[in-house]
């Protein structure tokens, strides 16, 4: 595949992701506060696993930020 033809699949699926984020921001069944804190409890644990042999904590994270949220529907 040309360059060309990369750059314009990589568009356009950057596009549709970009389309689908904004429609589940402000939709109003979205319940966008509990996505934003999960996902990001779910990045500090996975941040405070991967920096554990530099700071001597453990490591063993606490990953359940993602299953916390089961508000679909």
């Amino acid at each position: 595949m040309s360059d060309s033809l990369v750059n314009a699949l990589v568009s356009v699926a950057l596009a549709i992701v970009g389309v689908a984020t904004i429609s589940v921001i402000v939709s109003k069944n979205a319940n966008t506060t509990a996505v934003i804190s999960s996902a990001s409890q779910g990045f500090s644990g996975a941040l405070s696993t991967a920096l554990s042999p530099v700071t001597g904590n453990t490591g063993a994270g606490n990953f359940s930020g993602f299953g916390q949220y089961n508000g679909i529907g």
